[in-house]
């Protein structure tokens, strides 16, 4: 159903289009509102070796595995302090 308020595109319509980055008003709206809040305690990323059986036990766990890994591995620091 097509109304006065929301009416079907034409093609000059599209031409005529701007993504919306080329828009000035939106550059810091985009940028500022791109992706997850920035932890006080980021991660690194690193590369690790596992055991086969190790990696497909944690990956048939879900998603999630990594973290679940991090948590073993930070419990295991922290017993050992």
């Amino acid at each position: 159903m097509i109304d006065d308020e929301n009416p079907e595109w034409t093609d000059e319509m599209f031409l005529q289009a701007k993504n919306i980055s080329e828009i000035p008003e939106m550059q810091a709206f985009i940028k500022s509102n791109r992706g997850r809040p920035k932890s006080h305690h980021p991660k690194k990323t690193i590369s690790i070796r596992l055991s086969p059986d190790v990696l497909s036990y944690f990956k048939t766990t879900g998603k999630g595995w990594q973290t679940r890994i991090d948590k073993i591995l930070t419990d295991y620091v922290s017993e050992q302090q």
